[in-house]
């Protein structure tokens, strides 16, 4: 379990630094992931922006991709989404 969550970690590190070492794009191709806290569904916190200078379709699937690792691991009780745009409060 404990490797588990190690690699989980990993690669989560991984995304986020693509992520925001990707070169910026125009926002109408950018996604932002958000999670809300514990106890308060309705607030938005940016955890990253994908932006790299490709498709919409490639951050959209990397936004994604981060969401469902950040949710599956254990013991999380936020939720996270995605939004198409750049971040805003």
């Amino acid at each position: 379990m404990v490797t588990l969550h190690l690699r989980m970690q990993r690669v989560l590190i991984a995304v986020i630094a693509l992520a925001t070492t990707s070169v910026a794009c125009s926002g109408h191709d950018t996604y932002t992931l958000y999670r809300n806290t514990v106890g308060a569904d309705t607030t938005r916190v940016h955890v990253a922006t994908f932006d790299a200078a490709e498709s919409g379709d490639y951050n959209r699937q990397n936004c994604e991709q981060a969401r469902e690792l950040f949710q599956a691991q254990p013991a999380i009780k936020t939720r996270f989404w995605c939004e198409k745009g750049r971040f805003a409060r």
